[in-house]
């Protein structure tokens, strides 16, 4: 049988901690996406801000490690910097082309549904029927009557 249990450690500071130490807990750190100046009252916020960084490149992280750290760099640790800076490179370019196609998606649903308003406007303006102007373009002539009201000019 094992009994597992938390504790409160100061680790920075002394702020009384409100979680129930019968409860697990999460600490949260705050990484910002510049780095910060070094401080060895902070060096694991520097680190952690350095090895999750996606402004520095993967040499510039090993040379922060090795010099501020005194953390020995080999092959295999620059290996996984490595991979860890393509994988945030590749997340970042994932995120830029969703981005791209999704903005692409909407800018033609906007640039039918204008086309549309405008063939309406167009019959509207040129003597067409409720009825024609519904039948020609597919709507219902509630949504026809909805557009030439939206466009008509208040002061006439």
């Amino acid at each position: 049988m094992d009994y597992v249990h938390l504790t409160d450690d100061k680790l920075l500071g002394s702020y009384p901690w409100k979680g129930g130490l019968d409860l697990l807990n999460i600490v949260l750190i705050g990484i910002s996406n510049e780095l910060p100046e070094y401080d060895g009252k902070y060096e694991l916020h520097r680190l952690l801000s350095t090895l999750l960084s996606m402004e520095l490149t993967s040499t510039e992280k090993l040379e922060i490690m090795k010099t501020e750290y005194h953390i020995p760099v080999d092959d295999e640790l620059r290996k996984d910097v490595s991979e860890m800076c393509n994988l945030s490179q590749g997340i970042r370019e994932k995120g830029r082309v969703e981005g791209r196609a999704e903005g692409r998606a909407e800018g033609r649903v906007e640039g039918r549904a204008e086309g549309e308003e405008k063939f309406i406007l167009n019959m509207h303006r040129k003597g067409y029927t409720l009825e024609q102007i519904a039948e020609c373009a597919e709507k219902t002539i509630e949504e026809v009557e909805a557009v030439i009201k939206k466009r008509e000019p208040v002061l006439a």
